[in-house]
C-alpha cells in the first residue's frame, strides 16, 4: 500500500490558529477536509495517509482522531501533548487508549531558543514516550540541526522522523551546513527522514523538477532506502505546487530506485515507523 506518511486536515479559525498563514498562503484560508485529498490520493495510487498536528493544542489532536474515525484513509494521528507540564505521564496514558494515535510533534522551528529541544521539561517528556509506544516527528530549520543532533542521543531507543529533510534553503540551492549536520543522522538506526514539503523551501512560482535532485540524493545517501517515507504535506504544498506536482516531484528525482526500493519509500518505511 502506497502511503503519504504527511497530511493536514483543519477547520480553519474554530481549530487552527491561522496566525502563520500569511497573505502569500492565502490559499490555505479555508477548511481542509479529506474528502478533498482523497480523489488526489487515488489519482495517484496512494491509498492511505499520516495525518499530523498543526495547531499545538489536545482540542485538535482529538479533532484528528475523531476525522480518523469516520475517514478510512487516515492510517494513523501525530498530535501534540505539552511535554513540559508536569502532568505529562497523566496525558501520555491517556491517549494511549487511542490506537489510531502514533505520536505526537511539537512546533519547534516557531520557539523562540535556538535550543528548545534540550529543555530539561521538554526532554523529560520526551523520555516517556516509549514507554507508552509513541514516536516523534521533530519539525526544524537547519539552525536547529546541531541541538537536534544532541536531542536525539539523549535517547537512543526512541523513534524519530525528521520532517521535510529539516528544511533547507532549496530556492536558493544552498547545502553545504545542511548537508553536513543532516549526515550525523545517519548513522543512527532509529531516526528516519520525511521527503515532504520541499516545494515549500523551493521558488514557489519558478520551481523546476530538477531543484530538488541534490537533496532527494543526498537525503537517500544518508538515511538509505529503509529510512526515507514519502509525504506530500497537503494542503500547505498548495502555495506552490498540486497534490499530484508533489508526487512527480518525487518520482521524477527517485526514478533511479528499484521496485522494492521504491515501495519502501512510498509506503513500507512509514508502515514500518508508525506502526500503521
Amino acid at each position: 500500500m502506497k502511503i503519504d506518511s504527511h497530511q493536514h486536515f483543519w477547520e480553519f479559525n474554530s481549530i487552527l490558529d491561522p496566525s502563520w498563514i500569511n497573505d502569500s498562503m492565502s490559499v490555505l484560508r479555508q477548511d481542509f477536509y479529506p474528502e478533498q485529498v482523497k480523489p488526489l490520493m487515488l489519482e495517484n495510487g496512494i491509498e492511505g495517509c499520516v495525518v499530523v498536528q498543526a495547531d499545538q493544542t489536545e482540542k485538535e489532536t482529538h479533532y484528528l482522531l475523531d476525522l480518523a474515525k469516520n475517514h478510512d484513509i487516515i492510517k494513523g494521528v501525530v498530535g501534540w501533548v505539552d511535554f513540559r507540564t508536569p502532568a505529562i505521564e497523566e496525558r501520555l496514558e491517556y491517549f494511549s487508549q487511542f490506537k489510531t494515535l502514533k505520536g505526537f510533534r511539537h512546533i519547534v522551528q516557531a520557539e523562540k531558543e535556538d535550543d528548545f529541544l534540550l529543555r530539561k521539561d521538554f526532554c523529560d517528556g520526551i523520555s516517556l514516550l516509549k514507554k507508552y509506544n509513541f514516536t516523534y516527528d521533530i519539525l526544524i530549520y537547519p539552525k536547529h540541526l546541531k541541538n537536534a543532533i544532541k536531542f536525539v542521543e539523549k535517547f537512543p531507543d526512541q523513534k524519530f522522523v525528521i520532517d521535510h529533510i529539516a528544511k533547507p534553503n532549496i530556492k536558493d540551492q544552498v547545502t553545504e551546513s545542511w548537508k553536513e549536520e543532516l549526515k550525523v543522522f545517519g548513522k543512527y538506526d532509529n531516526v528516519y527522514c520525511k521527503m515532504a514539503g520541499l516545494v515549500t523551501e523551493a521558488d514557489w512560482n519558478n520551481w523546476k523538477f530538477s531543484d530538488f535532485s541534490t537533496y532527494i540524493s543526498i537525503t537517500l545517501d544518508i538515511f538509505g532506502t529503509d529510512r526515507v517515507m514519502f509525504g506530500s504535506d497537503w494542503p500547505v504544498c498548495l502555495p506552490s505546487a498540486s497534490y499530484s506536482q508533489v508526487c512527480e516531484i518525487v518520482e521524477k528525482n527517485t526514478s533511479f530506485l528499484n521496485p522494492q526500493e521504491k515501495e519502501k519509500l512510498w509506503g513500507l518505511n512509514c508502515s514500518d515507523f508508525y506502526g500503521l
